[in-house]
């Protein structure tokens, strides 16, 4: 056999792929499964994993005549009808670029055409072909639109849309918590299109103020639900290509006391809908029939805190897609029923699971549906939850699950596996490696040439000592939590080093991973180990990491109560080691991060004496209603948790050094949190600094100089209130 690709060549095209590949997760594979397509020097081309050959699909001149590739932002290749799809001049709708130009390359006639060209620029969002390549659906201005490419005549398929009326794409809250942003869907046959519609009449504006653009200030409306107010009402619609009928899903339940995050096609006559109702702890699945709307229940399941659906856990699904088995008889389904997240096969009516996954482990993702094999691939650590490795189960029993991963090679992996051949691009990070991507056999994680990249990197730094150190701590209340620290350089143990603790606490992110970068923060200037700071984050209970149901959902209803106590207890079981100076302890942390950094200034304001707030959600009922009920309950029952687990509420009690910053262009946690805590800091006389940043958004990213601006801020208050250095 021929060498596997080499790990240069690797690098090279996983590179130009992801950066073309924004709104795309996966790798294009070719039909075959063996050679992958990507863009080299402004020609498509493919390259065959196993040997290495690259053929040119279309070549440079014929890209460069375009003039497209300047502004690309992404593109996709469709082998089957040999049409290239070009994503262009796009600009961002609130986190991502999803808006710009279409063109399509047609490499049987060799054309180019512009979709959607009599529509207004840089307006085309979510552009698809058709099943058989003859026809493009796409939304412009909240409605949907068709174009026959042989004819360039454009149809609207829809003609209510405006910024209350939103066809084929979602509002702000729905992009935000559910990730749905493409909001259309081609049947199989290609004869019809089903789609969300938003209507957010209901929704009250919430107005962000632009004050530097022009003299004049200007309001900016974004139709944003707060926590409390009622969902926009959502339905699905199906639209006969043919007739331009529209037929309704007849959903039941009231459409502003329920979500739908998830919709697909369910053969050619069906769609499949998973809706939630308002606290979003149960879920819902209907059948509906295409044609006349009627639907029917399958499933339904609840949890006494929440539900999470598949987006929330696989990044993959952000786009779409629903794994059906036996030709549409059963699908695959996650759920915690059990107290552990695990796959379940389930029949398509609802009445027969089984479940595949069986342990006492939660699977983290999926990796790749092999039907064929009859195995799931999936993510899971069972043994240590700051890593992730490849496992398989069997899709029709319970059977124990096989680790693929050696067990040489601790840390966090990745694999995106060809969908009809036994390999895959295999990416690998610790704590001590660099990132090492290399194509492999799954069977044997080698490659061509029986060597793997990883275990050489694995094997070169294995005597090497890491300034990271991975630890567990055990309150005294018996909660044990995972944790990294990074020392100073030359660390001294007799002497007293100042401590930085990095939060965020919270149900959507954590921090203990093993992989490379941990341990860095990328706002200090300079080098915080040789400066002579410790550096710690300790991911407490609530954090998303697979330490099971009751871990993750102890924190509902306490979210500024049950993370911040853990937090503090931690924090007094790092100071027992010795060597931390007790009166330099500072915490700092962005977003969620931020709220737990003021509510631990406040709650314990005897252990934190310095604390760096960025972006922060000040008062829980000024955040958007998704989000903040899915894990604190209806505030019109439960109003005193919201109230209890605010940072404002406990701002009299602050003491220490207090840092806050927000962007008044924050359209997700809005800069009205800053007045409201400034307000309430003055109220008692509280002194504290606060930098706001004109117009940026929750990032804090946008204009000229602003990250130097923030990260300079951030390292001179650090270094100022919380001194480095060993005493």
């Amino acid at each position: 056999m021929k060498p596997f690709i080499t790990l240069a060549m690797l690098f090279s095209l996983l590179i130009s792929h992801v950066a073309m590949l924004q709104a795309q997760s996966k790798t294009q594979w070719s039909a075959d499964g063996t050679g992958i397509f990507s863009l080299s020097k402004d020609a498509l081309v493919k390259t065959n994993v196993l040997t290495g050959d690259v053929d040119t699909i279309i070549g440079a001149l014929v890209l460069n005549k375009a003039d497209l590739f300047k502004k690309m932002d992404n593109y996709s290749w469709n082998e089957k009808t040999r049409q290239l799809l070009v994503f262009a001049n796009t600009a961002r709708v609130w986190r991502y670029n999803t808006k710009g130009d279409y063109w399509i390359y047609d490499d049987l006639s060799k054309k180019w055409h512009q979709l959607g060209k009599s529509r207004p620029a840089q307006t085309l969002m979510f552009a698809k072909l058709s099943p058989d390549g003859k026809k493009a659906a796409f939304v412009s201005e909240q409605n949907i639109y068709l174009e026959d490419l042989k004819t360039g005549a454009i149809k609207a398929l829809t003609t209510d849309g405006n910024r209350r009326m939103i066809n084929g794409t979602f509002d702000w809250v729905y992009e935000e918590e559910f990730a749905c942003r493409d909001g259309f869907r081609w049947s199989p046959d290609g004869k019809k299109i089903a789609f969300w519609q938003v209507n957010a009449a209901g929704t009250k504006d919430f107005m962000m103020m632009d004050n530097i653009s022009d003299i004049y200030s200007k309001p900016i409306p974004v139709e944003y639900p707060k926590v409390g107010e009622a969902p926009s009402a959502v339905r699905i619609g199906v639209i006969d290509l043919a007739t331009g009928k529209k037929t309704w899903m007849d959903i039941p339940g009231d459409q502003r006391q329920h979500y739908i995050p998830r919709m697909e096609w369910a053969g050619k006559d069906e769609v499949i809908v998973q809706q939630l109702n308002r606290k979003q702890n149960e879920s819902m699945l209907f059948l509906a029939n295409a044609a006349t709307g009627k639907a029917f229940s399958i499933h339904a399941e609840k949890d006494a805190a929440w539900i999470d659906i598949l987006p929330s856990i696989d990044d993959d699904y952000n786009y779409g897609g629903w794994d059906w088995l036996d030709g549409g008889k059963s699908f695959l389904w996650v759920s915690e029923q059990d107290g552990w997240r695990h796959l379940y096969r389930m029949s398509r009516n609802g009445k027969e699971s089984v479940l595949l996954t069986k342990g006492n482990f939660d699977v983290i993702e999926i990796a790749a549906v092999k039907e064929k094999e009859g195995y799931v691939y999936f993510y899971a650590s069972p043994d240590n939850a700051t890593q992730k490795y490849l496992y398989r189960t069997k899709l029709n029993d319970s059977a124990t699950p096989e680790r693929i991963t050696p067990n040489t090679q601790s840390g966090t992996h990745q694999y995106d596996i060809s969908p009809f051949a036994d390999i895959a691009y295999h990416s690998f990070s610790n704590h001590k490696v660099q990132y090492v991507t290399e194509a492999i056999s799954l069977n044997t994680h080698l490659d061509g040439n029986g060597k793997s990249a990883v275990q050489a990197a694995i094997n070169k730094v294995a005597n090497q000592k890491s300034p990271i150190e991975f630890f567990k701590v055990k309150t005294d209340d018996g909660v044990e939590m995972d944790g990294w620290m990074v020392k100073p350089e030359n660390f001294d143990p007799s002497k007293k080093y100042p401590v930085v603790f990095f939060v965020y606490s919270e149900p959507a992110g954590a921090n203990v991973i093993d992989r490379f970068g941990v341990g860095r923060n990328r706002l200090y200037v300079g080098d915080m180990r040789k400066d002579g700071y410790v550096y710690v984050t300790i991911d407490n209970r609530g954090t998303p990491v697979p330490k099971g149901r009751e871990w993750r959902k102890s924190i509902y209803r306490k979210i500024g109560i049950v993370n911040i106590d853990d937090q503090a207890k931690a924090a007094k079981e790092v100071f027992k080691m010795g060597f931390i100076d007790t009166s330099r302890v500072a915490v700092w942390g962005w977003s969620g991060g931020g709220s737990a950094t003021l509510n631990l200034m406040f709650r314990y304001p005897e252990i934190y004496k310095t604390g760096i707030s960025i972006a922060a959600v000040a008062f829980q009922l000024t955040y958007d209603n998704i989000y903040q009920e899915r894990y604190m309950g209806l505030p019109q029952e439960n109003r005193e948790d919201f109230v209890k687990g605010s940072p404002i509420t406990h701002a009299k009690n602050l003491r220490g050094n207090l840092l806050y910053i927000h962007g008044t262009g924050d359209d997700n946690v809005h800069y009205q949190n800053a007045e409201l805590l400034q307000n309430e800091l003055i109220k008692y006389n509280k002194q504290f600094q606060f930098m706001s940043y004109p117009n940026r958004s929750h990032s804090i990213s946008e204009g000229e100089g602003t990250t130097r601006h923030l990260s300079t801020l951030y390292t001179n208050y650090l270094k100022q209130y919380c001194p480095p250095g060993g005493k």
